[in-house]
Formats: structure tokens, C-alpha cells, sequence
């Protein structure tokens, strides 16, 4: 399987990356099939041969999260929510919605005993 993905060159601590095409089971920092583009992290700066990229999707390469991402702000892909995504976000919201359910029960329960106290202690 062809994966999209970064090769990362540079300094230490002064890392950029290429987008490069290349076999899933070859090293990060192998020989790549194809080299698509650069990205910068420090300022941001992007280069993309969409062309190429377009045509490396067509034939049926995966981009990886960090790259699809990349290709979402150069509008190359469209962006979409993943269904891994959703079901995490629905799972989040139930736990806060149980969080805070707990926590106003804890306050009545609360309330409640203060009222009990002050009626037996009168």
C-alpha cells in the first residue's frame, strides 16, 4: 500500500519535513517513490505539487493524519470528520453530561443533610 506521509530532514531541533509517496512498510526516512512536497513547521511555510498529490489520492494512497490535515488547509482534500472522531466525541459528552449530573446530585445530597441537621438540632 502507498501511504502519503513526511520524511522528516534538517538540523537538530530545526526539523522540515517533505511529503513524500512511498511504500507503508519502508523506513520514515527511506528512499520515497515520489517526493510531493515541503512543509516548514517553524514558519508555517507549505509547498504542494497538487497535481501529483491528486494523482497519488486517484490511485489510491493513504495520506496519514498529520498529512491529511495538511492537505485539508491546501484544499486539496475536503474535510471530514472521521467516524473514529464522532464516537469519541459522543463518549466525551456523555461522560460530561455524567460528570455534572453527579455533581448536582452531590449538592442536593448535600443540602439535604444541612436541612436534616438544623431541623434535629432545633
Amino acid at each position: 500500500m502507498i501511504k502519503l506521509r513526511l520524511k522528516r530532514f534538517g538540523k537538530k531541533r530545526e526539523a522540515s519535513f517533505r511529503l513524500v509517496a512511498c511504500n507503508s512498510t519502508s523506513r520514515r526516512d527511506g528512499r520515497p517513490l515520489q517526493e510531493l512536497g515541503f512543509y516548514n513547521p517553524r514558519t508555517k511555510e507549505t509547498r504542494l505539487d497538487t497535481e501529483a498529490l491528486r494523482l497519488r489520492l486517484s490511485q489510491g494512497a493513504q495520506p496519514t493524519d498529520a498529512v491529511r490535515s495538511l492537505l485539508e488547509k491546501g484544499g486539496i482534500l475536503e474535510k471530514s470528520i472521521r467516524p473514529a472522531e464522532v464516537v469519541g466525541k459522543a463518549k466525551q459528552e456523555e461522560a460530561r453530561k455524567k460528570a455534572s449530573s453527579d455533581k448536582t446530585k452531590s449538592k442536593k445530597e448535600a443540602k439535604g443533610s444541612e436541612a436534616s441537621e438544623a431541623s434535629s438540632e432545633a
